[in-house]
């Protein structure tokens, strides 16, 4: 509040909270875009109150939305840094196969963190060369690079001698039926240098 405040004497030359309107509210906001959700959550409780208790006239906030956009918010990566990690993850036998694995499907199918972390291996058609992701509709064909990674970090499961029905198995979810973690899964691309937006 104490922020509003300021920026409304230094860029409104307003002094008093009966006098602020939509358009002030929005300027405010646009000062700090990623902080927009939090910001008019605050705002909207101040706001609020002040007109339950007849402090202010009307609620400026009251029609305001938090337009977040749909879709990836993550950087893109430039054509010659998904080549280098294509690279390392196809070529590079000290790469972890859960990085590869993710990072393919991330790469080249779009798959999210959650859909290669609940990827499973009854959902893996050898004879098409085909995997179930999430809620898809569709089995997703892989391509022959990508079918390797898959294989490559199935040998790696194998090796775990597990009962757990995820392909992507851990020394903490070997002995159960769970997926790898998400705190897991959110640093399995850390040493790649480049994360897949």
């Amino acid at each position: 509040m104490r922020d509003l405040a300021l920026f409304l004497v230094a860029e409104k030359d307003k002094d008093d909270w009966s006098l602020v309107d939509v358009h002030d509210i929005e300027a405010f906001l646009a000062t700090l875009p990623k902080a927009r959700k939090r910001r008019l959550t605050v705002l909207r409780q101040f706001f609020r109150f002040d007109r339950a208790q007849k402090l202010v006239p009307v609620d400026p906030t009251r029609t305001l939305t938090v337009k977040e956009a749909n879709g990836s918010r993550g950087r893109t990566l430039t054509l010659d840094q998904q080549r280098q990690i294509f690279r390392r993850w196809t070529t590079d036998e000290r790469v972890h196969p859960h990085e590869a694995l993710v990072g393919m499907l991330a790469l080249l199918h779009g798959a999210s963190s959650p859909e290669a972390r609940m990827l499973q291996i009854d959902v893996i058609n050898d004879s098409a060369r085909t995997v179930r992701l999430g809620k898809r509709p569709h089995p997703v064909p892989l391509d022959p690079a990508s079918w390797t990674v898959l294989q490559r970090c199935l040998t790696h499961r194998a090796a775990w001698r597990t009962d757990n029905p995820h392909v992507m198995v851990t020394k903490g979810t070997k002995a159960r039926q769970s997926p790898a973690s998400t705190a897991c899964l959110s640093h399995v691309l850390d040493d790649c240098g480049s994360r897949p937006g």
